[in-house]
């Protein structure tokens, strides 16, 4: 008999996973090119011909024991981490040094890893909706609590005051994600600031330290000039997770790194803790061959320019076709207010035309759905018909 805490979590497995494989089955039916898979954040963008370089130069100039090897550290290879630190200090203008990073399998391996070194059981993780349904299966891996804040639909911005009044005593942390999936919304600076003096307000009120983990794997993804504040600057028990999934299209590998700065309270014995916590999850250390090649490939970035198109496309689109969404200004995704107040039954709707889109009550935010406009621009070109065909049922 499996776990009890498990039962739960295998009943709500993970709408997106099993949507992607859903279009998996229709494509051996109808065709790849007659279904429109829009679930699966996977880039589709290759990554950049510098990181196939990279991976052919190491493999050739480097020792194959020590590549392929463990790390002498679980926090991964010294000198990428002092790469990572140096190349965060000059875009960010941020004072880190390689001792302030955790090579980490992926985001997803380091938010489980800062949760593992923070939280007590009972202890509180506030999230705000629409957030990335697996925060809850992080948190409750530690015997954590989420705690959602609302959503404000108008703005899919923070909900600030409602966020003040849900802090308590065993508020550990607040876990944000900006750009955010699945609204691709950047939260301002202005938001970010007021963010950072309620939490500063209530760790005095309490006599606490309350962490601010900020998920980035959509740090480099934005549009028409949108500026992502980089939270450290703005509020001292601040961790980012990073991932290279989405800047680089690199989201098989699992790569990337945490930041947990010098003014962290406690920093020290958190760095310590993430690095037992690496070990002890069973990560043991990130991949290695792929800590050295983002080294080397740390200036590169994916062609934002792929998914700009496709970001026009399909919300000038959908648009025309009666839809209501807000024009993202960052990520890869278009969250869409479904016609009907059940957008399950919405979803169910479009699956009839092949067209695959996942539920706002995965993001708990329901009455909306989320497409993920990482696909080939044909698909897109190709699904507005059928999108059409969908809104006549409706408008």
């Amino acid at each position: 008999m499996i776990a009890e805490k498990m039962k739960s979590m295998v009943a709500n497995s993970s709408a997106i996973r099993a949507m992607f494989e859903e279009g998996n089955r229709l494509a051996k039916i109808y065709g790849a090119e007659n279904v429109f898979d829009f679930s699966l954040g996977n880039p589709n963008v290759p990554a950049p011909e510098a990181v196939k370089q990279a991976v052919r130069e190491l493999i050739d100039e480097e020792d194959p024991i020590a590549l392929h090897g463990y790390t002498n550290s679980n926090c991964g290879y010294a000198d990428v981490r002092e790469t990572v630190a140096a190349s965060l200090n000059e875009r960010f203008g941020t004072k880190l040094e390689g001792k302030n990073i955790v090579m980490t399998v992926g985001a997803a391996g380091g938010l489980n890893v800062i949760l593992k070194s923070l939280l007590n059981p009972g202890d509180e993780v506030i999230a705000f909706a629409p957030y990335f349904g697996e925060y809850r299966a992080y948190t409750s891996n530690y015997d954590g609590v989420l705690v959602e804040v609302s959503p404000d639909t108008d703005t899919f911005q923070p909900k600030l005051e409602e966020f003040e009044g849900k802090i308590t005593p065993k508020t550990k942390a607040v876990i944000v994600n900006t750009p955010n999936n699945p609204t691709g919304v950047v939260y301002s600076e202005a938001t970010i600031k007021k963010l950072a003096a309620i939490m500063e307000a209530k760790q005095k009120e309490y006599g606490t330290e309350i962490f601010l983990i900020s998920d980035e794997p959509y740090r480099e993804l934005v549009y028409d000039g949108a500026e992502v504040p980089y939270l450290t600057k703005y509020y001292n028990n601040t961790v980012v997770a990073y991932s290279y999934s989405k800047s680089l299209s690199l989201p098989g590998e699992r790569i990337g790194y945490l930041v947990i700065p010098d003014e962290a309270a406690d920093s020290a014995d958190l760095l310590g803790a993430a690095n037992v916590a690496t070990r002890i999850l069973g990560f043991v250390n990130a991949p290695t061959l792929q800590q050295k090649v983002v080294a080397r490939c740390i200036d590169e970035k994916t062609d934002i320019s792929y998914y700009d198109r496709n970001r026009e496309a399909l919300y000038n689109g959908l648009r025309e076709c009666g839809f209501v969404c807000a024009k993202p200004e960052g990520a890869f995704y278009l969250f869409v207010k479904s016609p009907v107040a059940d957008e399950k039954e919405f979803c169910a709707a479009a699956k009839k035309y092949n067209i695959l889109i996942v539920p706002g009550s995965s993001f708990a935010c329901p009455g909306y759905v989320r497409l993920a406009y990482c696909v080939a621009y044909e698909t897109i070109v190709n699904a507005l018909p059928k999108f059409k065909e969908l809104a006549k049922e409706y408008f």
